[in-house]
């Protein structure tokens, strides 16, 4: 079997499309295939980008041609889908990338209750988080503003190691202000959303009421993301930490 072989068959089993990571994850279990190469990871990466077989759906999400229209039907994502199905899609599909990588990295993942049944690919948000209940780290006014955050990573102690908003198309000041009430905590913060937002993000941290909390906040991109996600896969977390 050759490489690419491989590739589709790992994507054919799950329903024509894959993440990066999952491919990472499964096509070099596939036997038969001869990887003569110190960098099969970056071959799998290659072997995506063959436009003969695949497409790519999102940052870090590909599927077969093949499967095109299957696909596109199943993540709303087709010409008869709304623009807000659409919106949809892309929340979830970056908190599933956000909540996949937390769990390889050994923390408890949560996301809002309004969230959990959402799609993230082929199952609902819940199936990947770890959690089933946020934890009242603290008073209950501090709790209720932090249950609403896109993805929680909690530390082995119960306590939020890490904050991620998706901002797709929702004002990134919103998100800054909650991340203003929970200052006082020994928390990153992070706000995810396009590279062309930058911009809007760097000019509403530079606020004056957002200087205590400036330089607490990472933003990162989709690619930047997706590349997240995929190293997590290709790295125990013994070898490496993917540093979100």
């Amino acid at each position: 079997m050759k490489q690419y072989e491989a590739v589709i068959k790992v994507m054919e089993e799950n329903g024509g499309f894959a993440t990066l990571g999952y491919l990472n994850q499964h096509t070099l279990k596939i036997p038969g295939v001869t990887w003569r190469t110190k960098t099969p990871y970056a071959s799998i990466r290659r072997i995506v980008q063959d436009e003969r077989f695949f497409f790519k759906i999102r940052p870090g999400l590909w599927a077969l041609k093949s499967h095109r229209d299957e696909v596109l039907r199943q993540f709303s994502l087709d010409e008869d889908s709304s623009s807000r199905e659409r919106e949809e899609f892309d929340h979830s599909y970056y908190q599933g990338l956000l909540v996949e990588i937390g769990n390889l990295e050994g923390f408890q993942t949560f996301v809002p209750y309004q969230d959990k049944n959402k799609a993230y690919l082929s199952k609902s948000l819940f199936k990947y988080t770890t959690l089933e209940r946020f934890y009242d780290f603290s008073y209950e006014h501090i709790v209720k503003r932090a249950i609403t955050i896109d993805v929680t990573w909690f530390n082995e102690r119960s306590l939020p190691k890490s904050f991620f908003e998706v901002e797709h198309t929702t004002a990134i000041q919103n998100s800054l202000l909650k991340f203003l009430d929970l200052q006082d905590f020994y928390v990153d913060f992070h706000i995810v959303a396009h590279h062309n937002r930058y911009k809007e993000f760097e000019s509403k941290i530079a606020y004056t009421a957002f200087g205590a909390i400036r330089e607490r906040v990472k933003f990162i991109d989709y690619d930047g993301l997706s590349l997240y996600h995929s190293r997590a896969f290709k790295f125990s977390k013994a070898q490496a930490k993917v540093n979100l």
